[in-house]
């Protein structure tokens, strides 16, 4: 059985604090779904000060902007984005057009079709995470999006120049200085000067992870995200100080950041608590990293590594880093995780920042479902049919009649029956009278 070396001391946000949320986004969309651009601008002004001519930053600004950030930053930005382009590459190109011939004269397609245009939501708030840019709009332009219209709020009243800069980079079509609930409905309802998108991607706060899931269907989302999670499975053999490092990295996030181990070594497992009791006081992000390890950190003592990969596959955490003699034993182990991180010389951060993979990932328990953001999100996989040979067109006709009959859907069966009549010679007994041209 399991032993808990640390226990999370919190509980997850109650029924009552998702209703508020809910509540109030759906307000806010209700609002701006009526108003448009107005209403937009008054929340605009309401939650981050901000109410400028135009949310949507003209060329000759983005040129200012992007021409003040250091040039250390722009050509960091210009590596990380060769990653994450790159990988995207060759995930599109491993995504082939189909056409096969199931039946003489039967041809059958596939092809994959880029959304029309795209929305691309990068938060700023405490943390101006200018790696999203990368993630949401390089991906998105990859899949050969014509449109893409990026957005991402103010901090403090001042605009957040590196990740303009990124989105620019990135190939944003479009930029809008716009953040929270307000962009999230502009770009699915469309407004006044900013025209819907077909898919909105990017994280953000409860608030932004609440209207996209109000405004799926009306718009296509990337994923239902919540706070971000890690889990690091490890035996004997990881550095303590390494894991504790790692599980710190990403609690910072926010305070209701899950970071679990699951540990083999009862030994480990302790010397990790240490090393993270001592790390925690002098961490400049201890105001979210604390609360977090608090009441969502986890160490977890079991028997083997099997029973360590069954364990963390019941989490279905975020992002999994496997810290063990043997790392990629966990791609043949394990089936429920948004991303994996194999062995010591990586980290969540790398996937995170600069490696190239995507940090867009299920959180929730979502992985037990879906994938994370990738180059196949924004492209929709669509078929075709062409039947070119009369006499198979004839026998599927024949069938087409039965199985439509077996469901009574008469219609149906009627449009198989004129083809069996009409390459195949058969009969009508529902029009006698009727003339097929052969």
């Amino acid at each position: 059985m399991p032993e808990l070396v640390k226990a999370p001391a919190g509980q997850r946000p109650g029924a009552t604090q998702d209703a508020d949320v809910a509540e109030r986004v759906s307000t806010i969309i209700a609002d701006i779904r009526d108003r448009g651009d107005a209403a937009v601008r008054e929340y605009s002004e309401r939650f981050d000060g901000w109410s400028p001519d135009s949310f949507r930053l003209t060329a000759e600004e983005v040129e200012r902007i992007v021409a003040g950030v250091p040039e250390q930053v722009i050509e960091d930005i210009r590596f990380v984005q060769e990653q994450v382009r790159g990988f995207a590459r060759h995930q599109r190109e491993s995504m082939r057009d189909i056409e096969v011939e199931t039946l003489p004269g039967v041809h059958l397609g596939q092809r994959h079709v880029p959304v029309a245009a795209a929305g691309s939501y990068v938060p700023g708030g405490r943390y101006p995470l200018t790696a999203s840019a990368h993630m949401t709009i390089v991906t998105a332009k990859v899949a050969g999006v014509p449109r893409v219209a990026a957005c991402t709020p103010p901090i403090r009243g001042e605009v957040p120049a590196a990740t303009v800069a990124a989105m620019h980079m990135a190939g944003a079509d479009e930029i809008y200085l716009l953040g929270g609930v307000p962009a999230m409905a502009a770009l699915a309802v469309g407004t006044e000067t900013l025209p819907r998108v077909d898919l909105i991607a990017g994280p953000g706060n409860a608030y932004v992870a609440e209207a996209k899931r109000q405004l799926f269907g009306e718009v296509g989302i990337d994923l239902f995200a919540g706070p971000t999670e890690i889990l690091i499975v490890a035996d004997e053999t990881a550095d303590p100080f390494v894991v504790a490092v790692d599980l710190l990295s990403q609690a910072e996030h926010g305070p209701d950041s899950p970071a679990v181990l699951v540990t083999t070594s009862a030994d480990l497992g302790h010397a990790v608590l240490e090393h993270v009791e001592r790390l925690l006081p002098d961490m400049p992000t201890r105001d979210f990293a604390e609360p977090s390890w608090r009441d969502h950190g986890e160490i977890v003592v079991v028997d083997s590594l099997d029973e360590a990969f069954e364990v963390a596959d019941g989490y279905a955490s975020e992002h999994v880093q496997v810290l063990t003699e043997n790392p990629r034993q966990a791609l043949d182990r394990m089936n429920q995780y948004g991303a994996l991180f194999l062995g010591e010389g990586t980290c969540v951060s790398y996937g995170d920042k600069v490696s190239g993979t995507n940090h867009v990932l299920p959180t929730k328990g979502a992985a037990r479902y879906t994938g994370g953001l990738w180059v196949g999100k924004y492209l929709k996989t669509v078929t075709y049919q062409e039947v070119t040979d009369p006499a198979a067109s004839a026998r599927l006709g024949e069938v087409c009649g039965r199985a439509a009959r077996v469901e009574l859907f008469e219609g149906h069966a009627r449009s198989g029956d004129v083809r069996a009549a009409k390459y195949g010679g058969a009969s009508l007994p529902w029009a006698p009278q009727a003339e097929v041209r052969t």
